[in-house]
């Protein structure tokens, strides 16, 4: 069986507060968007296998999250045949854009209708919990209001079909302490869902505390995103806690040149 896990953006990110097991809470709207790795799970009843091509998956291969959802399941359903696992990686890592956890989580669903387990929603985001925090977003793969880690998910009515998109992915590494590193948790100014509801907010209040230390730490960042808005993006943010940014808009831009070394993905919502 084959499937098409997808990445996300991030419509505004608070961290609000610091949590006693080191972790943060955070409040955040994430939104599916039409850039694909592609998965392929098949049984081999000899011995399981693993490959990748496409984007270089940087580290050693056990500690993929698609191998740790097999391992997950196998635990509970004992009986499970092994399979060859093969990924086509398409969406930039440790990006901001949940390429990682969209595997884990589509890998979950590939594999609960593949070996016919019934499980639910419920229950495979119980699983994917296990595996990361923006795991259980790819579940249902619909816009959510992520809270807690990331893993309390509230649905929300946000629809941005027709709206044009534009990625940016300048290459720059922000590692997770160089991006806690720079926020003061604090309550958001705005109420999200208020904020969500009314674009003409969004440009102003629809804040990723994350920007203010990265952008002062990589200005190039921060002029990609100067770039989209004065290109005529209604919207424009960083996603997750980068590098990458993408811009928002109500008619397809004229053609803007980026560094010939950057990722750049333009599509339709």
């Amino acid at each position: 069986m084959i499937c098409f896990p997808n990445a996300k953006i991030n419509l505004g990110l608070h961290i609000t507060s610091k949590r006693n097991d080191g972790y943060h809470e955070i409040e955040t709207c994430m939104y599916p968007i039409p850039l694909f790795d592609a998965l392929e799970i098949i049984v081999n009843n000899k011995k399981s296998s693993w490959n990748s091509t496409g984007l270089l998956i940087p580290g050693d291969s056990k500690d993929n999250l698609i191998l740790k959802a097999y391992q997950l399941l196998k635990k509970d359903f004992s009986n499970l045949p092994n399979v060859d696992i093969h990924l086509h990686k398409n969406i930039p890592m440790g990006a901001g854009l949940g390429g990682g956890s969209a595997d884990a989580a589509f890998s979950l669903n590939l594999m609960n209708n593949l070996f016919d387990l019934i499980l639910d929603d419920f229950f495979l985001e119980e699983y994917a919990s296990t595996l990361g925090s923006d795991c259980p977003f790819f579940i249902e793969n619909t816009p959510k209001i992520a809270k807690g880690r990331g893993e309390i998910l509230e649905k929300i009515s946000l629809d941005l079909r027709g709206t044009h998109l534009i990625l940016i992915n300048p290459g720059i590494h922000i590692g997770t302490k160089e991006a806690y590193a720079g926020v003061t948790p604090a309550p958001p100014k705005s109420k999200l869902e208020a904020v969500l509801s009314d674009k003409t907010r969004w440009k102003n209040e629809l804040i990723n505390d994350f920007e203010a230390s990265i952008f002062h730490n990589h200005p190039e960042i921060e002029a990609i995103k100067n770039k989209l808005y004065l290109n005529g993006a209604y919207y424009a943010s960083m996603s997750g806690s980068g590098s990458s940014v993408f811009g928002l808009f109500e008619n397809v831009p004229k053609k803007m040149n980026w560094d010939k070394d950057y990722f750049v993905f333009e599509a339709m919502l």
